[in-house]
């Protein structure tokens, strides 16, 4: 490849972030145009394509891409004693063409609206707002925790396979759908990682991979929790790019499923959320709706928190300061944080549709 071709291409990362901030303003076209424009198109294509494949193609793009990535360093690292400039204008190219791709076939929908302005609901709320959907969660959880025929003090596993979870969960967005039609999703990629060992270490509960539109679940965690990740990761797979609105979403798809025990998964999913964030707020009323919640959902609680624990190490931190310098460099000031900032959506919807 030629010099200047290279110069052009390494061109392409600060050309891009100056781009996508000049964007940013214009944020209603790249909803018509790219979001519900371009991007249904690209999704759906890639879930008819590697749907139907049995495992994660993704999975092993990233590990070809990864062997290749390092098969290149070793054969370059050499140069940066004698030829410093052109290693780093050929890591900036190569780097220059990934995130064009990234950008043309999942990254634009960073800068779409914020999802309570096409749902008309308001991003704020009171703490008396919060405490009485808080208090209305709790016998909603509680209530589907007795329907299924558990005593209040058991731990709830679903009695289904992965498989049955990931079949579970388009039923809810075909359903989600006829109400919303910004949610319909046609076809159906979601497949349990192949690196599912790796994702537990970095603390993750799943990923959308742009490159195939595959919904990537690890399947190492907890039962209870996995018809609630499913549904976060197609909302990824919608074009849903922030991740308290893939929360968000994912609450509605489980929350309001015809199945008791995809319902019970949203509810106290939900419900974890909601506590969490009156802990910060109001600490005394926190306290007092804790001994409300059945001993058994708190159990899973527990087990899920023990899960995680279990697997901490360096590398989650690592991986958690890179996902959060990612997440707000893409249009979400919070970060991380920002997946806890879903209550607001949950509670406002629930001004309109109680749950």
């Amino acid at each position: 490849m030629g010099k200047n071709r290279r110069i052009f291409l390494a061109l392409l990362l600060p050309l891009q972030y100056f781009g996508l901030q000049f964007l940013r303003p214009y944020s209603a076209y790249i909803e018509q145009y790219y979001s519900l424009g371009v991007y249904p198109f690209i999704s759906t294509l890639q879930r008819y394509i590697f749907g139907w494949i049995p495992f994660s193609i993704g999975d092993v793009c990233y590990t070809l891409m990864g062997v290749m990535a390092l098969r290149w360093l070793y054969k370059n690292i050499k140069r940066l004693t004698h030829d410093a400039k052109g290693f780093f204008l050929d890591l900036c190219a190569a780097l220059g063409v990934i995130y064009l791709m990234f950008n043309l076939i999942w990254g634009l929908n960073y800068l779409r609206p914020p999802l309570y302005k096409s749902l008309e609901l308001s991003p704020d709320y009171t703490t008396e707002q919060l405490v009485v959907l808080t208090q209305r969660l709790i016998e909603n959880s509680n209530e589907l925790h007795r329907a299924l025929g558990y005593p209040d003090s058991l731990k709830i596993d679903l009695p289904y396979t992965q498989d049955e979870i990931f079949a579970y969960s388009r039923q809810g967005y075909e359903a989600l759908g006829m109400i919303y039609p910004q949610f319909d999703y046609q076809g159906t990629s979601i497949k349990p990682s192949l690196w599912s060992l790796g994702l537990t270490y970095m603390g993750y509960s799943g990923y959308y991979n742009p490159i195939t539109g595959e919904a990537q679940v690890n399947e190492r965690i907890k039962n209870y929790k996995f018809p609630v990740v499913s549904a976060h990761e197609q909302a990824h797979q919608m074009g849903f790019a922030a991740e308290n609105e893939a929360n968000f979403i994912a609450t509605l798809a489980t929350i309001n499923h015809q199945n008791t025990y995809i319902r019970y998964s949203g509810s106290i999913f939900a419900l974890r959320y909601c506590l969490n964030e009156i802990a910060r707020s109001d600490r005394d009323a926190y306290e007092a709706m804790i001994p409300k919640v059945n001993y058994g959902i708190l159990e899973s609680y527990r087990e899920m928190r023990e899960f995680w624990e279990s697997y901490k190490n360096p590398l989650e931190s690592i991986s958690k300061v890179f996902w959060d310098q990612f997440l707000k460099s893409n249009n979400q000031s919070k970060g991380i944080r920002s997946y806890s900032y879903m209550v607001a959506l949950l509670v406002q919807y629930d001004q309109r549709h109680p749950f």
